[in-house]
């Protein structure tokens, strides 16, 4: 029985109820298309919005729980002065990666915004679907800032099944 806390955060929720909305989008439009021959417009744009969505919001949640990709036999081997330099340096690199999305995706959400653009296929406002970009990098850079700081208070990782 594992012993880690259950992923109950914002963006455990969000990543779920985005796939339930993928699949269900998904089911619905198969489900139409082959008894009338026709499909639903909007399936596509809301299905890659979701998927990012998926994509981001786990990613906040694989943050939180240190289950990110990264070379665990250079940490399992060092000294732990040389291993919280380590930690520190990935933090610092991760922050950096996804504040330059939060930037970018900023600057984007609001030209998005400014220029009144629309979706291609629905004519939904972008931003709508921008916007996202920014405030999901933030909600990673919290939860990265949150696992460095158990690491460096010296809480033991999650229980991780390795797989090979």
């Amino acid at each position: 029985m594992s012993t880690r806390p259950p992923k109950c955060w914002p963006e455990a929720w969000l990543a779920s109820v985005a796939l339930i909305a993928i699949c269900l989008i998904s089911l619905g439009n198969v489900i139409v298309r082959y008894t009338t021959n026709a499909s639903f417009a909007f399936t596509e744009e809301f299905s890659v919005f979701f998927l990012v969505l998926v994509t981001f919001a786990g990613a906040a949640v694989a943050a939180r729980n240190n289950q990110h990709i990264r070379i665990e036999l250079i940490e399992h081997h060092l000294p732990a002065p040389f291993r919280t330099a380590v930690y520190i340096v990935q933090w610092a690199m991760g922050v950096t990666v996804f504040a330059i999305i939060a930037w970018y995706g900023s600057v984007f959400a609001w030209q998005e915004y400014q220029w009144e653009s629309l979706s291609p296929g629905l004519g939904l406002p972008n931003w709508i679907y921008v916007i996202w970009l920014p405030l999901m990098a933030l909600a990673i850079i919290v939860r990265m800032t949150q696992s460095l700081i158990d690491r460096l208070r010296g809480k033991a990782d999650p229980e991780i099944i390795h797989e090979s």
